[in-house]
């Protein structure tokens, strides 16, 4: 596999590594060695999948707060999504920018998220499908988001969107969530 830092702290885009013959590809989705020799500590307890039927549509901006924070490792295993990841730590040198790329079926790319980075994608094809990884299991009662359409993070979402959910929509901008821990 092959690690590229993102410019979010602790976040990595990784490119697999495949093995090409006549029958297709083969490759590694992920290896604890491999990621702890990046110092990424990372051991999942969840694997999660989602489908979006339509191009355009939002899932997120998502995290969960600690005792239950999570990382997450993200690929997408049918189409193609541009995949976002926003900064919430306190002490992050990185807090508050976004970085964002595209996972596809085809390039295999995957994005590892921190902890207490919110994350969520647009799909960029008609019935895309992720499939992902988590540090900790979902805990209803920790889940929290940001407004996906924020305009202080002026996240530069490739489409336009075609469907996002009531919760996405009512989620907090990056200023409000700030001034409520205040």
């Amino acid at each position: 596999m092959i690690f590229k830092e993102t410019i979010i702290e602790g976040a990595w885009s990784i490119d697999p590594t495949p093995h090409l013959d006549e029958r297709g590809r083969f490759m590694r989705a992920w290896c604890r060695r491999e990621f702890a020799d990046h110092s990424i500590q990372f051991d999942p307890v969840q694997a999660n999948m989602s489908e979006s039927l339509k191009a355009g549509t939002i899932r997120g901006l998502h995290y969960q707060i600690p005792p239950h924070a999570e990382a997450k490792l993200m690929r997408c295993t049918r189409g193609s999504v541009y995949d976002v990841l926003v900064d919430l730590r306190p002490d992050s040198p990185t807090l508050g920018r976004w970085f964002g790329l595209e996972l596809s079926a085809n390039n295999a790319r995957m994005l590892f998220v921190p902890p207490l980075c919110a994350h969520g994608y647009q799909t960029l094809s008609q019935d895309a499908e992720t499939y992902y990884l988590t540090s900790a299991y979902f805990a209803p009662a920790a889940v929290r988001g940001l407004r996906f359409d924020d305009p202080g993070l002026m996240i530069q979402w490739p489409l336009l969107v075609s469907d996002v959910s009531e919760q996405d929509q009512r989620w907090p901008t990056f200023s409000e969530m700030i001034q409520g821990e205040q």
